[in-house]
């Protein structure tokens, strides 16, 4: 199913295309060789995606962000945010429960500065009302800079072109800076800016879609408005959380003068008028800047102002160019480290850059906030930080600048005391449970379900600080509060699970919910048992670490905690004993306890216009299938998977890949590593890429409402972990690269433990370069290697995951115990292929349409109806269904006379001496053919004494690559098709099998059949032994 996920696939699609493409599907202009994938450039102006393009061009610093709309236009979705402003609002719940979320906090836009408007004379000089004659916006990736350049003609027939710069200082929270230049090229008269701030903006109000903004608009309160020649300002505060701010703006101009203020209700404006004539130019340069208090600390607004204008005063005196200089070597020295590159594809290049670049601009510096799941960028999800923050986006950081991950870290530590009296709302009577979405640290999910019961979060947490340390080396943090996070979380695990005894003592994890939120509630996720026991002992080996080496600091907060040794060793016993679900007869790790009992997800019924499935299913519809939103077990085996063999992990994908329909974006990345990790080499990429582009190509239809910042991050991740092979394990950095199909080669940097570290692949080696720091050893593909400074050790590929082919069958994937066998017949038992082929041809000669061997390839596996319109090509439009029918009969009466002498001499080599062994074995047998003639050809060649049922195109509505006929010949067997063998020599068939939930073994080329479980040339080479087990 998730291969056929309309949403997933449009960006596979759209990158196989990029080479020949003059633009970008989002309407971007595609890169350059060279400095243009250090830019996202668009030359078309499109008002119908203002929404987007406001989030794609946002501008921030960890505590300011600026939606990137137009300064001389309106625009609803236009907006800014601080990140440590915020509102409360209580939440309704018709019928209380004792622990219930009583209260949600939402992000609240702030007073927008962007706001420049332009006047001709008496009329406004707006461009969006003119003929607009050439249009470019730029956001420069190294400079962190946001252009724009526009040339118009009016209503009333003057041209002007407009020059606006922008930038969002990295160093400097709460300081905007713009520079507008119009220059008239026709037209002489007067001319007036006016630069105001508006502090109208409310929260938007959530409608239909849950994961976007509130209940109802939440606002600021504007509390004072001044506006003199000097300097124009207004303060705000919120209501409940009783947060205060102000804006302040100032400006520099060229060619204008002042030429009045104005302060209103909740707006501020100061104007700058002059006379232009044709030929001539006039600028301003705005300098903004936002001081606010934390909440209920009463700061006075003339103290805040201050703060402000000490802010604006450093601004006008380093000047526009000032400030756009140190931008750049704040993004130079990030981007040294990142050292991120693709050679022969700049277009994932350039996204690659993007995404590291609005998640680089989005980490929190101060140590009060997180990372929000949409950044700084919009008003998804009401500014909430998720547990995907820890899980994505700091690892990301952590491996390229750990400086950036440690302030989000020290805000969980600040929060940490709000996660105890959560715990104890949750009945827990010791330690902390983090909430589910937060942002200043209490719980905000009205939804316990897949809200409250995501008891992960606390393993993510330790996840990211296990991470944040190894990286950094900074040890320190776990005496300055680190280890005490560990403790208080990890306490929380011995009070939802327990020893059970009906499982042999295994500690089990009860009625919580994992990261496939269309899964709730359930008993022994395998994510979240995994993760607890990888968070269990972490904490012990933190703690027993701490009292050998700080025995002073570790006892001070063993009374602190009230912590002892036994309760220390009951952590170690239950890390130990961890219930971790596994399903013997599929042979992959079960999500829970009971996902594999549920019936799959009607997926072929489910149309397009029904996904993302949240928006149209009640979640108890969804709650009672197999249907995954996004990588739960999966997740479990690329975070902690290192202890599971790789047949496991290959087998386990290919199951939850065919339930799992990502409508979450956090899923496509996950996919990418563990593709690449298996084999799935064109997989890897395709999921990659689906990552790579879900803002760019707006591929969930709601990046409006804010960049996913975890996919970013994601994107990320799939290079390093995916394609790079990059582990942390217990003795350091291990590396398997590969070089996905179409690229020459990449480059990217790790920072690890004061070293900084640059992988190069191209084809066929790896390059690894330790460009600072004390010698260094890691591992490639198995092999120790030592790097020292300035030195490149240069080492194969070990192409052991390039190949989309299983390994030949091995005691870990095969044998399996089998309870039956469902053959295709044309490719498989018989070569009847080339005799529909050889119709088709004979029908497309008669028609005058083109022929090609692919074309033919195309048609195998493929029902009759379908493979018409792949004959007719552009030309299906032109027949009725009635004339489509009579053109059907046509080839298979070509076809019907081509196998009157068939017999048991045409059966393929092995064929009848595979059919003879499984049935000796007393293994059930089904015959699974998209012919309409199978039964007569089964006669013809004398085979159909093998057969306990036959299953063609007449007994089905829907054709492969649809399940429907082996889910039949299954169910007519009477087997489950997980017991199901299914042999097939087309791509539509192996799909169908695996859809079906079987296992697929391929017949032909190993490269057409990558998605088959394993591949043979032919049945001569099938060996029942080496595949099935049977008594």
């Amino acid at each position: 199913m998730s291969a056929d996920h309309p949403e997933l696939r449009a960006g596979v699609n759209q990158g196989e295309d990029f080479a020949g493409a003059e633009q970008l599907a989002a309407g971007f202009d595609m890169p350059t060789a060279g400095d243009g994938s250090w830019q996202l450039t668009q030359s078309q102006w499109q008002p119908m995606h203002a929404a987007r393009d406001e989030t794609l061009f946002a501008l921030a610093n960890g505590s300011l962000g600026v939606r990137g709309g137009f300064e001389e236009t309106a625009s609803p979705t236009q907006a800014s945010f601080l990140a440590g402003v915020w509102e409360r609002a209580p939440i309704h719940h018709h019928e209380r429960h004792f622990g219930f979320a009583r209260t949600t906090d939402t992000r609240v836009p702030v007073a927008d500065a962007t706001a420049i408007r332009m006047r001709q004379g008496q009329g406004q000089l707006d461009p969006t009302q003119g003929e607009i004659l050439a249009f470019s916006r730029v956001l420069d990736l190294r400079e962190g800079r946001l252009s724009r350049h526009l040339r118009w003609r009016t209503d009333q027939g003057h041209t002007f072109e407009l020059d606006a710069e922008r930038v969002v200082p990295l160093a400097r929270p709460g300081l905007l800076a713009i520079r507008l230049r119009l220059r008239s090229i026709d037209y002489a008269g007067p001319i007036e800016f006016e630069s105001s701030i508006s502090g109208s903006h409310s929260a938007a109000a959530q409608g239909e879609d849950p994961r976007f903004g509130t209940g109802s608009g939440i606002a600021l309160q504007v509390q004072r408005v001044i506006a003199t020649q000097s300097e124009a300002w207004l303060e705000q505060r919120t209501r409940e959380s009783a947060i205060g701010l102000v804006c302040v703006q100032r400006h520099r101009v060229s060619g204008l003068v002042f030429s009045g203020a104005l302060a209103e209700a909740d707006s501020v404006s100061q104007s700058y008028s002059g006379h232009i004539e044709a030929g001539q130019s006039v600028a301003i340069e705005k300098y903004v800047a936002y001081a606010w208090d934390q909440p209920r600390q009463a700061v006075s607004a003339d103290a805040l102002h201050a703060r402000a204008a000490a802010v604006l005063e450093f601004a006008i005196d380093a000047g526009f160019d000032g400030l756009l200089q140190a931008q750049a070597r704040e993004l130079a020295a990030f981007w040294q480290r990142a050292v991120l590159s693709v050679d022969g594809d700049e277009a994932s290049e350039q996204a690659l850059r993007f995404n590291l670049f609005h998640v680089f601009q989005s980490a929190a510096r101060d140590g009060r906030g997180g990372i929000a799941a949409k950044g700084l960028t919009g008003e998804g999800y009401e500014g909430h930080v998720f547990w995907d923050s820890e899980t994505f986006v700091l690892p990301a950081l952590a491996l390229i600048d750990p400086a950036l991950v440690k302030p989000s870290l020290l805000w969980r530590l600040r929060t940490l005391d709000r996660a105890r009296a959560h715990a104890r709302e949750m009945n827990h009577e010791r330690g902390a449970l983090y909430p589910w979405r937060t942002i200043d640290g209490d719980e905000c999910s009205a939804h316990y379900p897949s809200g409250s019961a995501q008891y992960h979060i606390n393993a993510a947490i330790a996840f990211a600080i296990r991470l944040y340390v190894d990286a950094s080396g900074d040890r320190a943090f776990l005496a300055e509060g680190g280890a005490e996070i560990l403790i208080e979380t990890a306490r929380i695990w011995l009070q939802v699970g327990h020893f059970n005894a009906r499982r042999g003592g295994a500690f089990c994890i009860n009625e919580v919910t994992g990261p496939d939120e269309y899964t709730a509630l359930v008993d022994n996720n395998y994510y979240t048992n995994r993760m607890a026991q990888e968070h269990l002992r972490h904490a012990v080996e933190v703690t027993r670490g701490m009292a050998e080496s700080a025995p002073a600091l570790f006892d001070a907060l063993q009374r602190k905690l009230e912590l002892s040794g036994d309760e220390v060793a009951d952590w170690s016993r239950a890390a130990e004993a961890m219930y971790l679900p596994h399903d013997d007869r599929l042979g992959i790790v079960a999500q829970d306890d009971t996902f594999l009992d549920k019936p799959p997800w009607d997926f072929a019924g489910t149309p397009p216009e029904k996904y993302p499935l949240l928006m149209h299913h009640h979640p108890l519809t969804l709650y009672r299938h197999q249907v995954c939103k996004q990588a739960d077990a999966l997740l479990a085996l690329v975070l902690a998977g290192n202890n599971v063999d790789r047949a496991t992990k290959r087998r386990s994908f290919d199951y939850y890949e065919a339930v799992t329909v990502h409508d979450s974006t956090l899923s496509a990345s996950s996919f990418a590593v563990l593709a690449a990790e298996v084999g799935h080499a064109q997989k890897a990429r395709d999921y990659f890429m689906d990552g790579l582009r879900v803002d760019l190509d707006d591929l969930h239809a709601n990046t409006g409402h804010g960049a996913h910042m975890a996919a970013m991050a994601g994107s990320w991740l799939a290079l390093t972990w995916g394609f790079g092979g990059l582990r942390v394990e217990a003795d350091g950095l291990h590396f398997d690269p590969m070089l996905p199909t179409g690229w020459n080669g990449y480059r990217f940097g790790v920072f690890w433990k004061e070293r900084c570290i640059t992988v190069a692949v191209d084809a066929g080696t790896a390059h690894y370069t330790l460009v600072q720091g004390a010698p260094l050893g890691i591992v490639h593909a198995g092999q120790p290697v030592l790097l020292r400074e300035g030195d490149t050790q240069s080492l194969a590929l070990s192409g052991q995951r390039e190949r989309d082919t299983y390994p030949p069958p091995s005691a870990t994937a095969f044998p399996r115990p089998f309870k039956a066998i469902v053959f295709d017949l044309d490719g498989v038992l018989a070569d009847t292929a080339h005799l529909h082929q050889a119709a088709w041809k004979r029908l497309a000669d008669e028609l005058g349409l083109p022929w090609s061997d692919s074309l033919g390839e195309k048609l195998k596996g493929v029902d009759r109806a379908a493979s018409l319109d792949l004959v007719l090509g552009a030309a299906a439009v032109g027949y009725t269904s009635e004339q489509k029918q009579q053109l059907a009969d046509r080839k298979n009466g070509y076809y019907r006379k081509a196998i009157e002498s068939f017999s048991a001499a045409d059966l393929l080599p092995g064929a009848l001496e595979a059919l003879k062994r499984v049935r000796r074995a007393g293994l059930k047998v089904a015959l699974a053919s998209a012919s309409r003639s199978a039964g007569e050809l089964v006669d013809r060649m004398g085979i159909g004494e093998f057969f306990d049922h036959i299953v063609d195109a007449s007994a089905i509505v829907r054709a492969k690559p649809d399940p429907e006929i082996f889910r039949r010949a299954a169910d007519a067997l009477g087997v489950d098709a997980a017991d199901c063998l299914g042999i097939e020599d087309a791509q539509a068939g192996i799909a169908a099998i695996k859809a079906a939930g079987m296992v697929a073994l391929g017949i032909g080329d190993a490269q057409v059949l990558r998605e088959a479980d394993a591949v043979l040339p032919d049945l001569a080479a099938f060996r029942l032994e080496d595949f099935v087990v049977w008594s």
